[in-house]
């Protein structure tokens, strides 16, 4: 009996022995592809050397000195790396040891900015319906995943939620692409004035919709309305990168393919692909300034912000991917992945759209292709497709509740940048039978 409290208590998980590229080996010895990253984390596959001598290097000289005293070259070295790779005006990073918590300080210090100008009636923040920014109760509450949100929904503060640019399921047959990322951007106008434009802190969004929707990317001109929007009423914009940046959509940054530049940007996962747990906050010179120039401190932190094992493994991690040249390979295995993808599944009555960017992809799956109505929730398809796939040597990251947190199932990969067309092949083969296995059963029944 083991004493953990797993994230699932009822689950029997396998017991992971070691990694290798893009493969993960149980202690039974089984093998499985990593086509997720596991959450889309692990950018650089599995035992990569250059990374843990980076690691040894920095343990054997110094593995942690509380950023309160001391700061230390790794951390230094990477956000040097990351200002000068940023869009924009983002010339300073606040590094802490995950997504949600950099997603917290974001939203804190948003808050924080406002104080130091003097308008204080500015204590919300506006977000979009099905997006995810993480799990501590700041960051649950800017989120629109409501299953997350239902247990907790007491606790969190109030939230307007816009409509997100999900071009498949939201985009009406009298309007263009374009026409209706206008719209749907438009709502953020519309919340605004509702909500008081002086009472209004922040937008905060997902460049590419992760975990709740699957690889979702906004039409054409959709950012470049919504920055804006945040420009005429003196709001901020916050990038929420945490899963889709880093390379993964085929830029460092996933915002730089939509023109624009946020003032703050969140990101983490792919930024020590796993190898260390750590996150950032990007901000602007502005923000930055009127705090320095105010109060002179941000009223936040954390005990292992900074921590130099884990930016000394970012910065070996980033320095790994730009020496390698691995973005040019996140975008053609991209495409690569898309036809073939479409190829073996695209045909299939249960398929309604695959969809993405670079090594970021989503398949949405349907009762019916026509009509796009959802399957029956009740099947549990995303959970039967996770459990099958492994069962087959294949971790994908499928999800339910696609459309309104119940009804909607997709599958999320997010392999590493290193895989070649043998992956591909693998991924697609494997995860077509586990698809068409699954569905062909649950209908019969």
């Amino acid at each position: 009996m083991t004493h953990v409290f797993h994230r699932n208590p009822r689950a029997e998980q396998p017991v992971v022995a070691r990694g290798d590229g893009p493969y993960i080996y149980d202690k039974a010895g089984k093998q499985y592809l990593d086509a997720s990253g596991g959450a889309a984390v692990s950018c650089l596959g599995h035992s990569n050397k250059f990374v843990a001598d980076a690691m040894k290097e920095q343990i054997d000289k110094i593995s942690f000195a509380h950023s309160g005293f001391f700061t230390n070259q790794p951390m230094e070295d990477l956000a040097d790396f990351l200002v000068a790779r940023a869009p924009g005006n983002l010339d300073h990073v606040y590094f802490v040891s995950g997504g949600s918590e950099a997603v917290e300080a974001a939203l804190k210090l948003a808050r924080q900015y406002f104080l130091e100008k003097g308008e204080n009636s500015r204590t919300r923040f506006i977000s979009r319906r099905q997006s995810y920014h993480g799990n501590t109760i700041g960051a649950l509450a800017a989120g629109g995943n409501q299953w997350r949100r239902e247990p907790y929904a007491p606790l969190l503060m109030p939230v307007p939620l816009i409509s997100p640019c999900y071009e498949y399921r939201e985009k009406r047959n009298d309007e263009t692409s374009g026409e209706f990322g206008q719209r749907v951007a438009g709502e953020l106008e519309t919340a605004l004035i509702d909500a008081g434009p002086e009472n209004v802190c922040a937008f905060i969004c997902e460049p590419v919709v992760g975990a709740t929707m699957g690889a979702v990317p906004a039409v054409e001109g959709y950012f470049k309305r919504i920055r804006e929007i945040c420009d005429q009423y003196g709001i901020l914009f916050i990038a929420d990168e945490v899963m889709c940046g880093m390379g993964r959509t085929g830029s460092l940054f996933a915002v730089e393919q939509e023109g624009v530049a946020p003032d703050i940007l969140v990101t983490a996962k792919g930024l020590g692909a796993g190898y260390q747990a750590i996150g950032a906050m990007l901000v602007s010179n502005e923000i930055l300034r009127t705090i320095v120039d105010g109060s002179g401190f941000f009223q936040h932190g954390h005990t292992y912000m900074g921590h130099p094992v884990s930016c000394a493994a970012a910065l070996a991690v980033q320095n790994y991917i730009e020496d390698n040249d691995l973005l040019s390979n996140v975008r053609r295995r991209g495409e690569q992945l898309h036809d073939a993808l479409t190829a073996r599944l695209g045909n299939n009555p249960f398929v309604g759209d695959i969809r993405g960017r670079g090594l970021f992809r989503g398949i949405e799956l349907v009762a019916d292709r026509m009509t796009r109505e959802p399957l029956d929730p009740s099947l549990k398809i995303h959970a039967k497709i996770k459990s099958a796939a492994m069962e087959a040597g294949l971790m994908c990251y499928p999800m339910g509740g696609t459309i309104d947190g119940r009804r909607g199932d997709h599958i999320l990969l997010a392999p590493p940048f290193i895989i070649d067309e043998t992956h591909i092949a693998e991924i697609v083969e494997k995860l077509g039978s586990t698809v068409e296995n699954v569905l062909a059963k649950a209908i019969q029944n």
